[in-house]
């Protein structure tokens, strides 16, 4: 009988935790951009702003996360 060598899944486990990172990065970014347009809607007296950097928010998380896939992918 031929004893296997034990797979290396430190690389598997590593992509993994990094794009575990990518959720919760995307997720505060998401979350501080929001609060920071409600923030400038209440000073500014406007109504918005909120949505506006909520959605800049969003694109900003989007761009990172295919940032991040793309260097991964390399």
């Amino acid at each position: 009988m031929s004893q296997q060598k034990p797979q290396d899944n430190s690389n598997l486990l590593r992509t993994a935790a990094s794009l575990s990172g990518l959720a919760i990065q995307m997720g505060v970014t998401i979350y501080l951009g929001n609060l920071l347009g409600s923030w400038l809607d209440d000073k500014y007296e406007k109504t918005f702003l909120e949505d506006t950097i909520t959605l800049l928010a969003v694109f900003l998380s989007i761009y990172l996360v295919i940032k991040k896939v793309m260097a991964l992918n390399k």
